[in-house]
């Protein structure tokens, strides 16, 4: 039986409830019009700071590429080509991988512009080191981009032999925002030796109906599919389809993330062209060939 003291002391505030509410109001009074609560408020916030960071990166030209090695399967110590992934430096000079910063600025004139930086940073090295193959990502938004238009241009103007070791992967998801104009794009620069690469296939909703039509040189197997591959019988029935899809297509296959030696055998017997992931190397700004060249330099 409730006492009527004990109902008076309920409906009297204790410090900490009193606490809460007021930090609740001012949470409230923090968030601007337009969102709906503190989570939706801290994650508009969160990126409109990266925005700013990759803005400031990009004005300041505080951009690089980091070097994958993507291996042949059947002579894993013989890398078949690189991937170069951007990076940016914040303010306090640290590196920032593409997959911190990406997701905010993709939509953006900043995304456009990411884009434009990879691809001649990527031309410039293909320029300097004749010797390898490099795959450098962009959007599908950056097609008909007139400054990443440009770039490409240039690159192929002052060396034409860039062409045919360039490597372009668009990934599946962004590929299908505009299937017919991505076509119509890899169909003109395939004609210049480019190769395209599609990315992270499976992870998307690929309409087959434009895969056959899409002519992609490579395609690339996202890595949700292949970690644990071995000991992984769900993964690896939906590996061997996605293999034979590309099989049928005439395309070049390359696993994602692999990262132990057990999953490298079980996608080598399973006919996988290339393999990619920690286990062969992680990216890096400082390649083999930078400390090759700056040994002949001291030479």
């Amino acid at each position: 039986m409730e006492h009527p003291s004990d109902s008076q002391d309920a409906n009297v505030d204790n410090p900490r409830a009193a606490a809460r509410r007021a930090n609740i109001k001012r949470i409230r009074a923090n968030i601007p019009q337009g969102h709906h609560n503190p989570l939706d408020y801290a994650v508009t916030s969160r990126d409109r700071s990266t925005l700013h960071m990759v803005q400031e990166a990009v004005e300041h030209n505080q951009v690089m590429l980091a070097y994958q090695p993507v291996v042949q399967a059947l002579q894993q110590d013989q890398p078949a080509f690189y991937e170069g992934l951007i990076r940016v430096l914040d303010e306090t000079g640290r590196v920032i991988p593409a997959g911190d910063f990406i997701d905010a600025i993709e939509t953006t004139e900043t995304g456009r512009l990411i884009d434009c930086l990879a691809l001649e940073k990527g031309l410039r090295t293909l320029h300097e080191q004749p010797h390898i193959r490099l795959s450098i990502n962009m959007s599908a938004r950056s097609i008909g981009y007139q400054k990443w238009a440009r770039t490409l241009k240039r690159g192929l103007d002052r060396d034409p032999t860039v062409g045919e070791r360039l490597i372009l992967e668009i990934t599946e998801s962004s590929a299908m925002l505009v299937p017919e104009l991505v076509v119509g794009f890899m169909t003109n620069l395939q004609r210049r030796g480019i190769s395209f690469a599609l990315d992270d296939f499976g992870a998307g909703f690929t309409s087959f109906r434009y895969l056959k039509d899409f002519y992609f040189d490579i395609l690339k197997i996202d890595g949700q599919f292949i970690r644990g591959i071995d000991d992984n019988a769900d993964n690896q029935v939906i590996t061997k389809a996605l293999l034979s899809i590309a099989q049928q297509f005439d395309m070049f296959t390359v696993a994602e993330s692999v990262e132990r030696g057990p999953d490298a055998a079980y996608l080598t017997s399973l006919g996988i062209d290339c393999l990619q992931g920690y286990f062969f190397g992680a990216p890096t700004t400082n390649p083999s060939w930078i400390t090759r060249d700056a040994m002949r330099s001291s030479a």
